[in-house]
């Protein structure tokens, strides 16, 4: 599904969407041109802008404030594309959804502090709501993917995790940040303490379903379409569900444990690894696991009164499930 067709799904808050953009563009408004240039590279790429949309759609389940829910969602985009551009100079890659990185284009010592300006440029839009309850949730958030991010780098090439640390991993890596943008959305539109409780649970349990399902596609997706080689992040040494699963399953003589060790043949050996998961029961495990995560997301909102609003809900916790890249 093209980023065009998602922006479908977003329902009454479509066209609003347009004011997220123009505030995200305004931040390419500085005088320093080296800063503009990188300003421009890294946010030149635009995605399916899946969390301002869910801030914008809890706000219209109350008071739909544009004033103080587009703030949020810019705030909440350039933040996760700020740690994507860290991630990218920590991971060394060169390349992002077949683009070159900011790293790649610019040196890292450069790119380290581009990410600290959209950090800061995201801090200060969020001020912006007026609210210091959702500030808080912002900051919050913020510590908890830093947080989450840290551990994915110390475990790397660890084949000693498990399934329940993955998830408290992914939690604050990914799900922290689509709990605080349906949470401050819910709050920002002053909805009662039992919605804005409901969107933080289905902010959560869809960002957990969303990283759950990206980690499957690193094994089974299209390259062309995702715009990264298969098998990227083991190759980081990032074991992700999938490969927990099958660690847990396949003890002895395992692929993956074996590409974890080898210090030859490294590429044949990933190959191995991923054509084993791939071929295993544990694609489907992984799958059902995000399942749950989005039935726990449906569940959350079940007793909100039918609306358009709900409904645009509903099909994006499933578009969370189709979706190949």
């Amino acid at each position: 599904m093209t980023a065009v067709q998602v922006a479908e799904l977003y329902g009454p808050v479509a066209e609003d969407m347009v004011l997220v953009e123009d505030l995200l563009e305004s931040t390419k408004n500085v005088d320093l041109p080296p800063l503009k240039r990188m300003l421009d590279h890294a946010l030149e790429a635009r995605g399916k802008r899946l969390r301002p949309a869910l801030v914008l759609l809890a706000g219209h389940l109350g008071d739909y404030n544009l004033n103080k829910l587009v703030p949020l969602g810019a705030a909440i985009e350039l933040l996760h594309t700020a740690s994507l551009v860290h991630d990218d100079v920590v991971d060394g890659a060169t390349s992002r959804r077949g683009r070159p990185t900011a790293n790649a284009v610019f040196d890292n010592a450069l790119t380290v502090l581009l990410g600290d300006y959209m950090f800061a440029n995201a801090a200060e839009m969020v001020t912006r709501t007026g609210s210091l309850a959702v500030t808080r949730l912002f900051a919050l958030a913020l510590m908890k993917m830093t947080s989450g991010e840290l551990d994915q780098d110390a475990a790397a090439f660890d084949a000693g995790k498990d399934v329940q640390h993955y998830l408290w991993r992914i939690g604050g890596k990914t799900a922290a940040l689509f709990a605080n943008a349906t949470e401050g959305g819910a709050m920002l539109g002053n909805c009662d303490e039992r919605v804005i409780e409901a969107m933080r649970t289905y902010g959560y349990s869809f960002g957990m379903a969303f990283q759950i399902v990206d980690d499957v596609l690193d094994f089974i997706g299209d390259e062309t379409v995702m715009g990264k080689p298969v098998g990227s992040d083991l190759l980081e040494g990032t074991i992700t569900l999938p490969g927990l699963l099958f660690l847990e399953r396949y003890p002895k003589d395992n692929p993956i444990r074996r590409f974890i060790l080898a210090r030859r043949d490294r590429e044949s050996r990933l190959r191995e690894a991923i054509e084993a998961v791939r071929n295993s029961e544990c694609i489907d495990a992984s799958m059902e696991m995000a399942r749950d995560y989005i039935r726990r997301a449906q569940e959350a909102i079940a007793f909100l009164p039918e609306s358009e609003t709900k409904r645009c809900l509903i099909d994006l916790s499933e578009y969370v499930l189709s979706r190949n890249s």
